[in-house]
């Protein structure tokens, strides 16, 4: 198990040096043969599980009926996207390579197998890569997990690697760029944090022979290094000269909504410590810097306060200059690299769960959740916490019952961001706190 856990650290490290080749890249690296390859009854379309396999084979079934992903593309032919294409001057949004980007498998079409279709949508070879070298060898028993990702296959069980493709559509990249541009048409706020979202509509179970052949699953190392991806990803959109900059402006969709997006009649701004902002001030999007700095608090106290002081640095640099921005933005993005292998070697025990609710709700306390978008973080934080410390049998099934008890309230803070109040979501933080003793 020692051994299996020094790979899983040794691929994080590689992944935070080695950053050449975009999750992107290794996607469209190899010709994708289409959904059609995987999905018969004797490979990933059985409709149910194999007895007599370690692998279920009844994936693409579960995929279907249940992922959203496989409706990503059907979602592209409805009134509301077709709208937002036509105020964008895109046109048909099923045939926009800015909308099929994300919402299909939308590799060029010489690099599509002759059962390709691009509106299966979202498939299997859009998580998995090109399955031109390893569909056919990856069936056979004798052929590793290892062998499948020397011929291609992208690597979603390391939790970095994951986190970039993810973070890919769901926050956007240089290549898949959702703007400032495509909100105002209409497009939904996005949000992710990577271990609620893989837990959303699972097509595997992590059992012994899954951990055999992958490395020890932990829910709050992903949950974790998934918020210093994420910020990684925001600090190099907005370091990118070409992607995060518009003109005259800076991409607004960085930015924090609520900051603009409110009635001008409110008059309810009050100072929160973290950005050290005044009134009026568009600011950052910091949520998963904020919330980064609480998988750090069990592991560096000191470097939760750094990245803490850090990004408030970053926010005052945004008041002065591009250069003075970049320059801040440059010394944070170097920080969160030499962290984020620390927090994906920590071993979060029992104790570490009171210490990231307790600097939850000292950030309440002192008004760092006036921001909407770190409120929503903080909630789905504690959903993945409370689950994944049960699961792991670090918090006893009592405690565990009590704390998911407390949830709903918190939920219910968060489920209208245009009423959102500080206040109420505070209050439902402390009480969640408060079970867990």
């Amino acid at each position: 198990m020692k051994a299996i856990f020094a790979l899983l650290v040794a691929m994080v490290l590689s992944t935070t040096c080695a950053r050449a080749e975009t999750a992107v890249d290794a996607i469209a690296a190899h010709k994708h043969m289409g959904v059609a390859t995987c999905s018969s009854s004797v490979c990933h379309g059985s409709s149910q599980p194999f007895r007599d396999s370690n692998i279920a084979q009844n994936e693409f079934a579960i995929w279907q009926q249940f992922d959203p992903h496989a409706k990503a593309y059907q979602v592209l032919e409805q009134p509301r996207s077709q709208a937002i294409a036509r105020k964008l001057g895109l046109g048909d949004a099923t045939k926009a390579k800015v909308c099929l980007d994300c919402h299909a498998d939308n590799v060029p079409v010489t690099d599509r197998g002759e059962r390709f279709q691009v509106a299966d949508g979202v498939g299997c070879e859009a998580c998995h890569g090109g399955a031109e070298q390893w569909l056919n060898s990856h069936a056979d028993r004798k052929v590793t997990y290892a062998d499948d990702l020397a011929k291609g296959m992208y690597p979603t069980a390391d939790p970095v690697k994951r986190a970039q493709l993810c973070l890919s559509c769901h926050m956007g990249e240089k290549e898949r760029m959702i703007t400032h541009r495509i909100m105002g048409a209409g497009h939904p706020r996005l949000a992710f944090e990577l271990d609620t979202f893989t837990w959303l509509h699972p097509h595997y179970k992590i059992d012994a022979d899954w951990i055999k052949r992958k490395g020890e699953w932990n829910g709050v190392r992903d949950w974790a290094v998934g918020q210093g991806v994420a910020a990684e990803n925001l600090l190099d959109l907005l370091l990118d000269p070409k992607t995060g900059w518009q003109g005259i402006f800076p991409e607004l969709v960085l930015f924090n909504c609520q900051a603009c997006h409110k009635l001008m009649k409110d008059n309810n701004w009050g100072p929160r410590q973290g950005t050290g902002l005044g009134p009026g001030v568009v600011r950052l999007n910091d949520a998963n810097l904020v919330t980064f700095r609480y998988a750090l608090a069990p592991v560096d106290k000191s470097a939760a306060q750094r990245v803490f002081e850090q990004t408030r640095a970053l926010h005052a640099a945004t008041t002065q200059s591009r250069e003075a921005t970049f320059a801040a933005a440059r010394n944070l993005r170097a920080t969160l690299e030499a962290l984020l292998p620390k927090v994906a070697a920590f071993n979060y025990d029992a104790a570490s769960f009171n210490t990231i609710l307790a600097s939850m709700v000292a950030d309440g306390e002192s008004g760092e959740f006036r921001d909407y978008a770190a409120a929503e973080q903080a909630t789905m934080a504690a959903d993945s916490l409370v689950t994944a410390f049960g699961n792991d049998g670090k918090l006893d099934k009592e405690r565990t019952a009590a704390v998911k008890g407390r949830l709903n309230a918190v939920y219910d803070a968060v489920k209208d961001e245009d009423r959102y109040s500080m206040g109420q979501f505070v209050a439902a933080l402390k009480a969640l706190r408060a079970a867990a003793p």
